[in-house]
């Protein structure tokens, strides 16, 4: 359109052997001045091979994740809503795409909501709250720059009632639960999905079962695909993880042991900051008289695996 599309069409005319194509908008060029070293070449092609707003889709999914470039503003809206804006989005009614990112980041509801995410290695995300707009968005990027942002976890409603022997932990009453300093917590991060965390549920709630005594030790579980905590990392599923009492500023205890009754308690026998004696059923007290003594010491694995 325009005196430039009439030129190009009247040049078109006067060669026989040349081809001219008109393109719908012009070519946006990015021009690099810096040193020429191969880091920052890679820097630059990076920092500029996707548009300054991206949409979100499976083929431009990896050019977002694995690019060096870790800090990530991410706007949720659904198709009608994406019109009215003009940033990067993620069509949360798209059910290939936007649905599962949605659920991932833990976006619910319709409204448009505005995330910012690191990754990978220390992955965090961060949500605007309240309305979206314009100078709300400017402010709380500048925020994320400079690691004034809070970071946001998952979590699923905090239990009306919790009183199994296996406690129910969210993102919620994670630091209620798990980092309550007079208790020693082992608590198992798994997926709902998991044929190993289904394979592990009789064993953990059988150790839950026998330990429900011992007012010091906490038998946890935490559904890692719908709560996140950043004390609570795990690689895959199942995790278990041992908290200590009086240190949990420290890092957890990861479990690498066999998963059996047995293996496990042994393990809270070793690890376990408040020692702890096995607690006999009541009728098993009784039978063999008032005397009976409970001797840690004495007791081998067999003995233990009967008795459990």
């Amino acid at each position: 359109m325009g005196p430039e599309s009439e030129e190009l069409s009247a040049a078109s005319k006067l060669e026989d052997d040349v081809n001219f194509y008109q393109t719908k908008e012009a070519e946006k060029l990015s021009h690099f001045n810096g040193n020429f070293t191969k880091s920052a070449i890679a820097e630059f092609v990076f920092a500029n091979k996707l548009p300054l707003v991206t949409t979100f889709t499976r083929d431009s999914a990896p050019l977002i994740f694995e690019s060096p470039i870790k800090k990530q503003l991410l706007l949720f809206a659904t198709a009608n809503d994406s019109e009215k804006i003009i940033f990067v989005y993620v069509e949360m009614d798209n059910e290939e795409i936007g649905r599962p990112v949605s659920d991932y980041f833990g976006v619910t509801g319709d409204a448009p909501k505005v995330l910012a995410y690191t990754g990978n290695d220390d992955a965090r995300k961060f949500i605007l709250d309240g309305e979206v707009t314009l100078d709300k968005v400017k402010a709380f990027g500048e925020d994320f720059l400079e690691d004034k942002v809070k970071p946001f976890f998952k979590s699923d409603p905090i239990p009306e009632s919790n009183d199994e022997d296996v406690k129910i932990v969210v993102g919620d009453n994670f630091d209620e639960i798990v980092l309550d300093e007079s208790k020693d917590v082992l608590l198992e991060i798994y997926a709902p999905w998991c044929g190993h965390c289904q394979a592990l549920e009789p064993t953990y709630n059988k150790l839950a079962k026998h330990l429900r005594g011992i007012e010091s030790l906490v038998i946890a579980k935490m559904d890692g695909t719908t709560n996140e905590h950043h004390r609570a990392k795990s690689d895959g599923f199942p995790t278990l993880l041992f908290f200590p009492a009086g240190n949990k500023s420290s890092d957890p205890i990861t479990v690498d042991t066999d998963r059996t009754v047995v293996a496990l308690y042994k393990f809270l026998k070793k690890h376990a900051s408040i020692p702890f004696k096995l607690q006999k059923p009541a009728s098993a007290s009784k039978a063999e008289g008032s005397d009976a003594k409970e001797s840690d010491e004495s007791s081998s694995p067999s003995d233990l695996k009967d008795e459990l």
